[in-house]
C-alpha cells in the first residue's frame, strides 16, 4: 500500500510542503545497514571548512531543510531521512576520503555533494565504481557526468546546476550586448577544473562576438598577493576583467584591483555567490562586478517565496544559491527513493535518471541524456555590498 503526495505540493506563505511518498518500503534485497531500520542514511559530501567552507554551510542547511520538511510529512516510503556529512575540506583529495568513508562506513544509499568541480569529479569516481548515486548542487564542468575520454554519461554522477559552457556564454553575451564592453582579460584558478572550463566558454564566446581578449593570467587556490597580476592585466586597458573562481580569492582579486586602481568591470561565475564576499572585497569595492548564478532569491514565483521565507525563519539570513540548490538536490534524491521504492543504490540512481518536469526553488528539472538539468541562468549586480537581480537568460 502507499499514500501519494507531491514533493513539492502548492507552497502557502510561511510554510514549506515538500510532502513524499510515505508507506511500505523497499524488497529484502536491500542493504539493511543502509536503511537502518526506519532511517535511510544519506550523505552530505560537503565543503564545511577550507576556503570554500561557505559553499558547504549553506549547502548543509538546505539539505537540512528539505528533509525537516519531508521528515515532517512522513518521511519517503515510511522512512525518515538522516543526513551524514563528510567534510571534504575544500579540496579534491579529501572529497575523495570522504566518499570513501561514506559508502564504507556510513552505509549511505546516496550522496549530496560536493560543490567544487574538481571535488566532484575526484569523488565521483568512487561512487561511480560503487554504483552509489551523486548528484551535486554546483559542479557544473560538463565532465562532472561525462567520461571525456569515452563521452559516455557517468551512470550514477547527476547535478542541480546547469553546466559551465552555457554559464561562461551567458556571460560574455552580457557582457558584450548588455555592458557594450569590446575588450576582456581573463584570470584564471589554475588549479580548479571549474575555473577553465568557464574561462574557456566565455573566451570563445566573446571574440565570437568581436569582442578581443586583451590578457591572460593564472594563479593558483589560496593564493592571496595578486597585486603584481593584476598590474599587468590593468596595463592591457580591458574594459572587463573575468574571473571565474570562488568567493575567497575572488575577495581578494577585487579588492586589490581596487587598491591599484582598476575602475573598470568584473565579472564571475556562481562561484562568486557568497556572503562572506562584501566582507573579504569590501561592499565599494563591489559596485560593478556581476557574476552568473542558476539561482536569485529575488525571484518572484510562489514556490521560491516560502522557501525564502521558510530559509529566513530558520537561519536568519537570505539563501545563496548553494543552499537552495542543495535544496533541490535533497528533494530529488527523496523523489529517485521514492520512485524506486527501494534504499537500493542502484535502483536509486535508475530512477533519478528518470525524473521528468520535477518542481524545484531553482527551476524545473528534468534529466537530459548527460544528467544535466536545462535551466535558466540569471545575471546577479553587486550594488553597495548587495545583490541585486539584474537579468534572467533562458537556455
Amino acid at each position: 500500500m502507499k499514500r501519494m503526495t507531491k514533493l513539492l505540493s502548492v507552497l502557502t506563505a510561511g510554510a514549506l510542503f515538500a510532502g513524499v511518498l510515505s508507506g511500505c518500503g523497499g524488497g529484502s534485497g536491500e542493504k539493511k545497514a543502509a536503511s537502518g531500520g526506519d532511517t535511510i542514511k544519506i550523505g552530505g559530501l560537503l565543503e564545511m571548512t577550507g576556503g570554500s567552507a561557505s559553499f558547504g554551510i549553506s549547502s548543509k542547511n538546505g539539505v537540512d531543510l528539505a528533509f525537516k520538511d519531508i521528515n515532517a510529512k512522513g518521511g519517503v516510503n515510511g522512512k525518515k531521512l538522516e543526513l551524514v556529512v563528510a567534510d571534504d575540506k575544500s579540496e579534491a583529495s579529501e572529497a575523495a576520503n570522504g566518499m570513501q568513508k561514506l559508502i564504507s562506513q556510513d552505509k549511505v544509499v546516496a550522496i549530496i555533494g560536493p560543490n567544487q568541480s574538481s571535488a566532484v569529479i575526484a569523488s565521483g569516481a568512487i561512487a561511480n565504481s560503487a554504483k552509489i548515486a551523486q548528484i551535486t548542487p554546483m559542479g557544473t564542468n560538463p565532465d562532472v557526468t561525462v567520461d571525456p575520454s569515452t563521452k559516455k554519461t557517468k551512470e550514477y554522477s547527476f547535478r542541480a546546476c546547469f553546466i559551465d559552457p552555457f554559464q561562461g556564454t551567458v556571460m560574455a553575451n552580457f557582457a558584450a550586448k548588455d555592458l557594450k564592453v569590446t575588450k576582456a582579460a581573463i584570470l584564471i584558478d589554475n588549479s580548479s577544473d571549474y575555473s577553465k572550463g568557464l574561462a574557456a566558454f566565455f573566451k570563445e564566446t566573446f571574440v565570437k562576438l568581436n569582442g578581443s581578449i586583451v590578457a591572460e593570467e593564472a594563479f593558483l587556490q589560496k593564493d592571496t598577493d595578486f597585486k603584481s597580476t593584476l598590474t599587468k592585466i590593468k596595463a592591457a586597458n580591458p574594459d572587463i576583467i573575468y574571473v571565474p573562481a570562488y568567493y575567497q580569492e575572488v575577495g581578494l582579486i577585487v579588492k586589490q584591483a581596487r587598491e591599484i586602481g582598476y575602475e573598470g568591470v568584473m565579472a564571475g561565475g556562481d562561484g562568486w555567490d557568497s556572503s562572506k564576499l562584501p566582507e573579504i572585497a569590501g561592499k565599494e569595492a563591489l559596485n560593478k562586478t556581476y557574476f552568473s548564478s542558476p539561482y536569485s532569491s529575488d525571484d518572484i514565483s510562489d514556490i521560491n517565496k516560502a522557501f525564502v521565507t521558510a530559509y529566513e525563519k530558520d537561519y536568519k539570513s537570505k539563501p545563496d544559491v548553494f543552499a537552495a540548490l542543495a535544496y533541490d538536490s535533497a528533494l530529488l534524491v527523496a523523489k529517485a527513493i521514492e520512485d524506486a521504492k527501494s534504499t537500493e543504490p542502484a535502483k536509486i540512481a535508475a530512477a533519478m535518471a528518470k525524473i521528468s518536469g520535477f518542481k524545484g526553488v531553482s527551476g524545473d528539472v528534468t534529466f537530459n541524456e548527460q544528467h544535466n538539468p536545462i535551466k535558466s541562468a540569471v545575471i546577479i549586480e553587486h550594488v553597495n555590498g548587495a545583490q541585486i537581480f539584474k537579468t534572467k537568460v533562458n537556455p
